[in-house]
C-alpha cells in the first residue's frame, strides 16, 4: 500500500510505514494536483498537516484513499463526515503535540511580560545609538508568578498549558462547554509529582478574572473574543492565541491593544493564513509566530509514530 505525506512526516514515522510494508512518498503535490497525483500513483492513505485540504472534490475523485489522516489535533481542514460516509478512516493525533503547544503558549507570555518581541526588533536597529533608552522603554516588565491565567478550552493542550502554570506558580482559572473537573497532575524531573483539581467556570469569569488569557479551542463559525468581551477583560491584559485563527477578531484585537486594554497579545495563528494581516504584524504589542505550535522535533516524532501506529491497525485489520 501507498502513503503520501503530502505535508511531511517525520523520519521516524517513514521507517515504522516501510517497516509494516508501506511505500511512503513525501512529494509535496501542490492542492489543484493532489486528486491527480494521488490517482496516478494509486495512493491509499493521505497525510496532511495544516497546508493541504482534503473536501468532497478531492475524496470523489480518489477511489483508491483508505485513511485521510492529519498530523496534529484539529481537523477543519479535512470533510470528516464526508469522508467517513465514504468508509474512508480518518485520524488524527490529539496528544502528541499538547506539550509543544503549551510551552509556545509560554515562550509567548515570557517574551511578552519582559517585551522580548519588540526588544528583538528594536535592538538590532537601535542599540548601538539609543541603549539607555531602551533599556527605559523595556524597564517596566512583570513576573508570571502570582498572576492568574485564564484558558479558553480546557482539553488535552489546555491542560498542559495549566501544567506549565501552576508550575510557574500562576493561578489557573478555565472554561470548557464539555469539561466540569479535571486533575491536573504536575510532574517533576524526579519523578515525584503534585495534583491540583480544577473546576470550570463560565467564559465570562475567565475573562474577568484573567491577567493573561491563552486560546486553546477548535475552529469557530464565530469569534470568540470581539470588542464585547474586551470590555469584560481587565485592563492590560495578555492574550496568546496558539489554536486557531479567526477565534479573535484581530480589528478589535488592534484596537484593544492601541487604546491599553490589551498589554500585549501572542499569535501562533491568525484570521488570514497564510496571508496575515499586515496591521496584525506590523503592531509593537504582538509577539508573532508562523503557526509552529506542533512543529518541535519530538512532536513530529510522535506524531510520525503515532500515525503510523494507528494506519497499521486500521488496514491491517481491514485486511483480515
Amino acid at each position: 500500500m501507498i502513503v503520501l505525506a503530502n505535508d511531511g512526516i517525520s523520519q521516524s514515522g517513514i521507517q515504522a510505514l516501510e517497516k509494516a510494508g508501506f511505500q511512503v512518498l513525501t512529494t509535496t503535490v501542490a492542492q489543484e494536483q493532489l486528486a491527480n497525483y494521488i490517482n496516478k500513483n494509486n495512493v491509499n492513505v493521505l497525510l496532511v498537516r495544516s497546508a493541504t485540504t482534503v473536501r468532497k472534490e478531492v475524496i470523489d475523485a480518489c477511489p483508491t484513499l483508505k485513511v485521510i489522516g492529519r498530523g496534529g489535533v484539529g481537523m477543519d481542514n479535512i470533510d470528516v463526515e464526508y469522508a467517513k460516509s465514504k468508509n474512508i478512516h480518518v485520524i488524527n493525533t490529539p496528544a502528541a503535540s499538547s506539550q509543544s503547544v503549551a510551552e509556545l503558549v509560554f515562550a509567548h507570555l515570557f517574551g511578552g511580560v519582559r517585551f522580548l518581541h519588540d526588544s528583538n526588533r528594536n535592538m538590532p536597529l537601535d542599540g548601538d545609538t539609543r541603549f539607555k533608552a531602551l533599556k527605559k522603554n523595556y524597564a517596566n516588565g512583570m513576573e508570571l508568578r502570582g498572576k492568574t491565567l485564564g484558558i479558553v478550552g480546557f482539553g488535552r493542550i489546555g491542560q498542559e498549558v495549566a501544567k506549565i502554570a501552576l508550575g510557574v506558580g500562576m493561578k489557573v482559572v478555565a472554561c470548557d462547554k464539555l469539561i466540569e473537573n479535571a486533575e491536573i497532575k504536575v510532574s517533576f524531573f524526579d519523578g515525584q509529582s503534585v495534583s491540583f483539581k480544577i473546576t470550570t467556570q463560565s467564559i465570562d469569569e475567565v475573562f474577568k478574572q484573567s491577567d493573561f488569557i491563552s486560546l486553546h479551542i477548535p475552529a469557530q463559525k464565530d469569534y470568540i473574543i470581539g470588542k464585547e468581551q474586551f470590555e469584560k477583560m481587565k485592563d492590560g491584559v495578555g492574550i496568546v492565541n496558539a489554536a486557531r485563527g479567526g477565534v479573535i477578531n484581530e480589528v478589535h484585537l488592534v484596537d484593544a491593544l492601541e487604546s491599553g486594554k490589551v498589554s500585549f497579545a501572542g499569535l501562533d495563528t491568525f484570521e488570514n493564513e497564510p496571508t496575515p494581516a499586515i496591521q496584525v504584524l506590523m503592531n509593537g504589542r504582538v509577539s508573532l509566530t508562523p503557526h509552529i505550535g506542533a512543529a518541535t522535533q519530538e512532536a513530529q516524532n510522535r506524531i510520525g509514530v503515532e500515525l503510523a501506529e494507528q494506519i497499521k491497525s486500521l488496514l491491517f485489520t481491514d485486511k483480515n
